[in-house]
This record gives structure tokens, C-alpha cells and sequence, in this order.
């Protein structure tokens, strides 16, 4: 589900893709570098996923909220909420994280089941093997499950409606 004044940028490059029950709030903007320069790939700008090479990856099930900033090559694992004003650049996030809002994550891969707490700039290999696992303590634990079910929910009324 996607929320008004989004960008979804192909113009440099494609493929890009977006999974399965995802929403992309409003104010996102998602753009890749260009994939090819004078015929040839460039790999540099590319994220392998599943052996296919994307410009930009967004799994299932992700919440990219307001403001939220994904900037090729990125890929954001499955069942993964980047908060809002959090700029994602050149980096992997893996499966099930939680980045919560106000971060940067530039050049590094987040193993999945992490946290990134509020505000963190993160661009060092060795600092995102250190993030706190998620633990039933955690209090944002079941955050992008809620917000994928109310965005869900709110298509399937959209959809009733006629809109």
C-alpha cells in the first residue's frame, strides 16, 4: 500500500522491487543508482537477493514510514519497520529488524533480528554486528506486525469502497 506524496524512482535503473503486504508512507522516497553505465553493468550498484540483482530490494511485509529515505542499492529483509526520517543507503537490513526513527544507515549489513535504536547513525561494519538482538522484552517487538495489519485492513476497506 502506498500513501500519497511517495516516490518510487525507476529512472536510472530498475528492477526495483517491493514485496508482498508491504506500505510505503507518506513523504518516502526510494531511488537507485543507475545499473549500467556505457553498456556494462555496475555492480557496485546492485543488491543480490534470491540470485536476481536489483536496483532496490523492499521485502515482504515491510513498513517504510513517513519521511523514510531507501537510496540504491539497498535491501530491507522481510518483516522489517524502518521508522520515520531514517535514510537507508547502500546498506542491507536484514529480516525482522526494527530500525526505529531518526537513524542512518549507510554501507554496512544489519543482521535480521535486530534493533536500531532512535537516532543512531550507523556506517561502521563492526558497530552493526553489535545491535541488540529483539527479545520478548524488547517493547517495539510486534511494531511492524500491527502496522502491517492496520495498512492491510485499511486496503481492503479502500478497495469496498471503491477508492
Amino acid at each position: 500500500m502506498f500513501s500519497l506524496f511517495t516516490a518510487v524512482r525507476g529512472d536510472v535503473s530498475q528492477p526495483l522491487f517491493i514485496g508482498d503486504n508491504s506500505n510505503v508512507q507518506g513523504g518516502v522516497v526510494i531511488h537507485a543508482l543507475e545499473i549500467f553505465s556505457h553498456g556494462k553493468p555496475v555492480e557496485k550498484n546492485m543488491e543480490e537477493v534470491g540470485g536476481i540483482k536489483y536496483a532496490v530490494h523492499i521485502g515482504n511485509r515491510v513498513s517504510l514510514a513517513h519521511q523514510v529515505q531507501i537510496h540504491g542499492p539497498p535491501s530491507v529483509g522481510d518483516d522489517t519497520f524502518v521508522g520515520m526520517k531514517t535514510l537507508v543507503s547502500r546498506a542491507r537490513v536484514g529480516k525482522k529488524c526494527v530500525v526505529e526513527p531518526g537513524c542512518i544507515v549507510m554501507g554496512v549489513t544489519v543482521p535480521g533480528g535486530r534493533y536500531i535504536p532512535a537516532g543512531t547513525t550507523l556506517n561502521e561494519k563492526a558497530k552493526a554486528d553489535t545491535f541488540p538482538a529483539i527479545t520478548d522484552a524488547y517493547p517495539l517487538k510486534d511494531l511492524n506486525a500491527g502496522v502491517v495489519y492496520v495498512n492491510m485492513n485499511l486496503a481492503v476497506e479502500y478497495k469496498k469502497a471503491g477508492l
